[in-house]
């Protein structure tokens, strides 16, 4: 997800072009180890906590993990920051916390590297301070070592996660040390070689540990899938697994009606299995603190009104709608970032309350039931 420090989220809107994508469709046939992906990412869940949120289901006060597994989830992602300065959440530690409790509760782990100490989103995928003034070739190096030394750690602490991204939305060039704009042209050369050791990262240490790992490349945005996808093999991107996206009504130019197809376009064209990473709808326009909300009129879809049951239906939709065209299925995106004491950048709160799978007291939302729809044998 983007967080900016404008409170403001702009994603790419490029036109899809035709190509071919043989490139990526002679790879391996799409397989997972899950079949249906009802997924959430719960990063924010550690901090969130501490700063005194509570989580309830019919039960009364439980863990936010649990009643989520309860509810259906069997994917959690997490992201992973490189050295941040300005949190301490997201960090290494941080993420070793947040496995063992999604462990605990029979779920599987989605890592997501940001390869950044901030937010990393298109136009912004700034380099680590680690790496600053690294030539290419020693970033790559650099981003090969540090995904191996991650994983590795996983793996000592029996934390290793079935599933890794390399790279988050990663519409532009990574490893830069400023923002850019959102359609500017990628060095695909350079780009390449970071994917490149990034997922000869993840294999190494999935063959030297004996456990299965699968890799996922993140685009926001379905338009943009094709023309990203295809300039990258063209430029000789490695073999991956996973096309996963990110997908919110608001900032894309395809409709709820329009993603299923989209999907099974993608699953023909490059013989991935696909995932909408991120998705999220609004259960109301409210608010619940002073901080301001990211979502609001302009990410009502028509037909899906910003109520309990509207966005219900939406995420019920939309999951069927994925599953329908061969695709794994969604991950919401931070479903329990509730209000808080929690401080942000920009305020105090949540700026996300409202498109939680929480009310405003922390209970189960009825949205949440999109983790039991479209369920495979």
């Amino acid at each position: 997800m983007i967080v900016s420090t404008r409170i403001a989220i702009t994603l790419m809107t490029v036109g899809l072009v035709s190509c071919t994508g043989n490139a990526l469709a002679n790879s391996a046939t799409a397989a997972s180890d899950v079949t249906s992906w009802r997924g959430v990412d719960l990063s924010y869940v550690n901090e969130v906590e501490a700063c005194g949120a509570k989580y309830r289901d019919r039960t009364g006060v439980r863990d936010p993990y649990a009643i989520l597994a309860g509810a259906g989830a069997n994917i959690v992602r997490l992201r992973l920051w490189h050295t941040p300065s300005w949190t301490n959440y997201s960090t290494l530690d941080d993420v070793k916390i947040s496995i063992r409790r999604a462990q605990a509760n029979k779920m599987k782990v989605l890592l997501d590297f940001h390869y950044s100490d901030d937010w990393v989103h298109p136009g912004k995928q700034i380099v680590p301070a680690a790496w600053a003034g690294q030539s290419d070739e020693q970033l790559a190096s650099s981003l090969g070592e540090y995904t191996k030394s991650v994983l590795r750690s996983l793996d000592k602490d029996g934390l290793l996660p079935a599933f890794v991204q390399v790279g988050n939305e990663t519409n532009t060039d990574m490893l830069i040390g400023r923002e850019v704009a959102e359609d500017a042209p990628i060095n695909w050369a350079r780009n390449v070689l970071f994917f490149k050791a990034g997922v000869t990262a993840v294999k190494t240490v999935a063959q030297q540990s004996g456990k299965p790992i699968k890799v996922m490349l993140h685009i926001a945005q379905p338009e943009n899938v094709e023309p990203w996808f295809d300039a990258a093999a063209a430029a000789g991107l490695p073999d991956f697994d996973i096309i996963g996206l990110s997908y919110y009504e608001k900032w894309s130019t395809t409709s709820l009606a329009a993603i299923g197809p989209k999907i099974a376009r993608l699953r023909t064209k490059y013989g991935k299995d696909v995932v909408i990473v991120e998705t999220s709808y609004p259960w109301t326009l409210k608010s619940n603190d002073q901080a301001g909300n990211l979502l609001g009129q302009d990410s009502v879809s028509p037909g899906y009104p910003a109520t309990k049951i509207g966005q219900q239906r939406y995420l019920s939709q939309l999951m069927q709608s994925v599953t329908d065209n061969g695709g794994l299925g969604i991950v919401y995106w931070e479903p329990a970032w509730i209000s808080s004491s929690c401080k942000t950048r920009w305020g105090q709160g949540s700026h996300w309350e409202n498109a939680t799978l929480f009310d405003f007291r922390g209970r189960l939302l009825p949205g949440a039931g999109f983790l039991q729809a479209a369920k495979k044998p």
